[in-house]
């Protein structure tokens, strides 16, 4: 059994901050740290002492956590960066929320005596005889110490307090990895023993000049010692007791939004109930209805291995479709709440290969219920969110293909874009011409050839990426416009079948990405203001050819009317566009539909600097060669430049470690390596440099997710470099000898990439159906009065009240009841084997605490 923690933070924006420039203003920007390792860094806003970042980020942490901290810096061109003050939110504080935290937050100073991290190992006995009786503390050593001094290490050595006496350790110089390994000794006197004595060992830095810096401590409760006699581990260093000040709110306030979410994740087969019952209105309508006593094991039938666009159900909905597992889970979800469950139910029928008669069966309910075609679609059902869910998941790479050298020239060029009369400012416009400002038409003029430009490169992309296209995004789409094309066969409805297709594509797949490139991993930062402009009148461009040109004229920005005719030219390639797209195979495999992007697909890339081959002595400028990487969930390769024929590379089954390298190894930051295994068991690192923490992050979080299920992945590493026959991070001599941290090979950032893991996807369907159990039971197991069901019943068959007698009234609820109490059901056997695994993980814990 496995915990699954996963942690959501959004920096918002901050207010009323202190000038640090002579200017009268400052440039701030955030770093988050996670237990003091930094996992995020916000773009700089220049000159604003009430920034707006709206950065969010997404953390996968298996292991758990302790600490979550917010740093405002000022950023300074010239020396080092400022501090502002930050925020400090403990895990038991952000879990107590149990809705989240969505507040402004005063800043607070920042004391170095807080900013703690690392463990010590070491353990104690309690030593007797007949005459005497002694405390034994042997010292081993300690990891990940706080770096305190300018060369990224510490001077490290161990202070032991009892019964006012206090001992020290030697001091171990330059490294954060101490090995001590001495052992020390108390006497205990019978009369001063009581419960609430304290054993202390703190960690300081020892320093030649000026007081030494505290590095953290442990207590430990005599009277708990003298009941187990013994114990021995790694234990988390902490911070002398706080009482911070948030100095009124002088120092500014930042708005967040935290959100903790942490399931105990059971075994595969408590959860094989629970999918079965997801899946079978999909596979077999037919057999949720015969269905009936207690939930059985679904064998998935041979016809829904591969799914045949042609001869997919076509029949009309009955009361299985009206009531079943899906339809129920859809009831009881909040608006806020869907899109989480629909890209949960994606994930799930992804993994059993079922995604696109999924997709079909809720887009089937969803056009077969709508009358008037101008609303298909348009609300927050369930289908339109697992539709919009599905194209991120499996159509990431595809999107990045078509759109990132457009977005990434808009970036680059910074042009001032404006149609709006009532938005151009003259001032702005001087770069535009070399002539000085132009007039307002002037502007109108050049800002309508640049937009023409870009919307003239998207749409050459767009339309030109039909063999890009996923091949089961291409069937989903297929299946999408037989249905509609069917329930609106109409001359009239003529573009209902393709507005319903390019309604995802165009308005909730590529206009999006186009208004915010960072949301979908097309940049590392939000847009500036300017080019933040020119991205939302290229994304109303789109939205505009999307609509197939039907809205045009009738909105209240009459000014992008100049647009018009590119826009109203473009329809007639778009549609042909979807022709194409729609032309493809009838049948998807099973594997087709499983993988959520093809092996080959490149899921990161980019230039990063390699550190040459181990031995090289050369000036640390040298070391280093800028080379072009390329990663898939099979192979890291890289080579001079993207064109290079030449290419070296590392199979991703190879990887057993990918971490980060201390400053100190190299001198140089931003640095990560990857340990690789060869056939012979010989261990190689490559040692890579990024340009920023986000690229860090992002490249050690895309290796770690690509390499997450290889067999031989290490529990220990050396965040520093063998040189000088040393580590420099734990001194040891020893090339070979065992890691002095610990991996963080689970860690990582959410994002399209994370890998498929059914056991946490249905665990998250069944918290919703938990949440919501009292409202299916007042819906579905109370017995309905007879004009109800009779309404219920004619509405889903089709007759009136009149034709629907007792007995079939009768048969309507008990199919009913039936349907709800076996979904039912199995919530409550999921309910009970989780209670059953807390509690033997409570006795597990007890029997640890009075173990010898």
């Amino acid at each position: 059994m496995a915990k699954n923690t996963s942690l959501y933070f959004r920096i918002i924006e901050g207010r009323n901050l202190p000038a640090k420039d002579v200017s009268g203003t400052s440039d701030p920007y955030c770093i988050v740290k996670v237990d003091n390792e930094v996992v995020a860094r916000t773009a700089t806003i220049w000159r604003n002492l009430n920034p707006f970042w709206g950065e969010e980020y997404t953390l996968h942490l298996p292991m758990g956590f302790h600490n979550l901290s917010f740093f405002v810096m000022d950023e300074d061109t010239i020396g080092y960066d400022d501090v502002i003050g930050k925020i400090s939110l403990n895990k038991e504080y952000i879990a107590a929320h149990l809705r989240g935290i969505d507040n402004w937050i005063n800043l607070t100073r920042i004391n170095p005596d807080e900013e703690i991290q690392g463990e010590i190992h070491l353990g104690l006995e309690i030593l007797q005889d007949q005459h005497t009786k002694a405390l034994r503390c042997q010292l081993i050593e300690a990891r990940d110490l706080a770096p305190r001094d300018i060369s990224g290490t510490s001077d490290p050595f161990a202070r032991l307090v009892f019964n006012n006496k206090t001992t020290e350790t030697a001091t171990i110089k330059k490294t954060r990895f101490p090995h001590w390994n001495e052992v020390f000794e108390f006497e205990l006197e019978d009369g001063l023993l009581t419960e609430g004595m304290m054993f202390t060992v703190e960690v300081w830095d020892w320093d030649m000049v000026g007081k030494n810096d505290f590095l953290g401590k442990v207590d430990f409760n005599l009277g708990a010692l003298l009941k187990t006699q013994v114990t021995k581990g790694w234990f988390r260093l902490l911070p002398f007791e706080k009482n911070e000040d948030d100095e009124g709110g002088k120092l500014g306030a930042l708005r967040l939004k935290v959100r903790l979410a942490e399931d105990r994740i059971l075994p595969s087969m408590y959860y094989q109930p629970l999918i079965d019952l997801l899946v079978e209105p999909v596979i077999s309508p037919a057999k949720s209805v015969e269905a009936a006593g207690p939930t059985r094991r679904t064998t998935l039938p041979e016809a829904s291995r591969a799914y045949d666009v042609d001869h997919a159900p076509t029949e009309c909905l009955n009361w299985a479709e009206e009531m079943n597992p899906l339809t129920m889970l859809e009831e009881v979800t909040t608006v806020e709440s869907r899109q989480d469950v629909a890209v949960t139910l994606v994930k799930i029928f992804l993994g059993q290969g079922l995604v696109v008669p999924f997709l079909d069966y809720l887009n089937m309910r969803e056009v077969n219920k709508t009358t008037d075609p101008n609303t298909l679609f348009r609300s927050n059902s369930l289908a339109s969110k697992a539709m919009e869910q599905f194209m991120k998941l499996v159509g990431m790479p595809y999107l990045h293909e078509v759109l990132r050298q457009v977005i990434n020239r808009i970036f680059d060029e910074k042009k001032y874009i404006e149609l709006d009369p009532c938005k151009i400012d003259l001032n702005k416009t001087r770069r535009i011409s070399f002539k000085g400002s132009l007039s307002e038409a002037g502007v109108r003029e050049c800002s309508q050839e640049l937009l023409k430009s870009y919307l003239t490169d998207v749409m050459d992309a767009i339309v030109g990426s039909v063999e890009q296209c996923p091949s089961v995004m291409r069937v989903a789409f297929k299946q999408l416009h037989k249905r509609v094309e069917d329930q609106f066969p109409e001359g009239d409805n003529e573009d209902v079948k393709y507005l319903a297709i390019s309604g995802f594509l165009f308005l909730r797949f590529f206009a999006p990405a186009i208004l915010t490139p960072k949301l979908f991993s097309l940049r590392d930062h939000h847009a500036d203001t300017r080019t933040g402009r020119t991205l939302l009148l290229l994304a109303k461009a789109v939205q505009s050819i999307g609509n197939l040109g039907l809205q045009l004229g009738h909105g209240k920005e009459q000014w992008m009317t100049p647009l018009h005719p590119f826009i109203l030219q473009s329809v007639s390639c778009v549609k042909d566009f979807l022709d194409k797209l729609i032309d493809v195979d009838n049948e998807v495999t099973e594997f087709q539909q499983r993988v959520v992007f093809h092996p080959s697909v490149t899921i990161k890339e980019g230039y990063l600097h390699k550190r040459k081959a181990e031995g090289v002595n050369l000036v640390t400028r040298f070391t280093f060669k800028k080379r072009y990487f390329w990663l898939n969930s099979e192979t890291l390769s890289y080579a001079k430049t993207p064109d290079w024929q030449v290419r070296s590379s590392i199979p991703v089954q190879r990887i057993c470690a990918v971490e980060r390298v201390d400053e100190n190894a190299f001198q140089q930051l931003h640095m990560m390596q990857i340990i690789t295994q060869d056939n012979e068991g010989q261990l190689h690192i490559m040692y890579i440099q990024c340009k920023n923490v986000n690229e860090l992050n992002q490249w050690l979080s895309a290796i770690r997710k690509a390499s997450i299920c290889n067999e031989r992945m290490l529990p220990s590493f050396h965040p520093g470099s063998y040189r000088s026959n040393r580590w420099t991070c734990c001194l040891h001599t020893d090339r070979t000898v065992r890691g002095c941290s610990r991996t963080h090979s689970a860690v990582t950032l959410g994002d399209w990439s994370d890998p498929l893991d059914p056991d946490v996807e249905t665990q998250t369907v069944y918290k919703q159906l938990l949440q919501g159990r009292e409202k299916l039971k007042q819906k579905y197991l109370e017995p309905l009065d007879a004009e109800t069901v009779m309404d219920q019943e004619g509405r889903i068959h089709g007759v009136g009240i009149e034709e629907a007698g007792a007995d079939k009234r009768r048969s309507f609820q008990d199919r009913r009841m039936s349907a709800a109490a076996r979904l039912l059901d199995v919530v409550q056997e999921l309910e009970r084997a989780h209670q059953a695994f807390e509690q033997r993980e409570k006795v597990v814990q007890a029997n640890e605490m009075v173990a010898p």
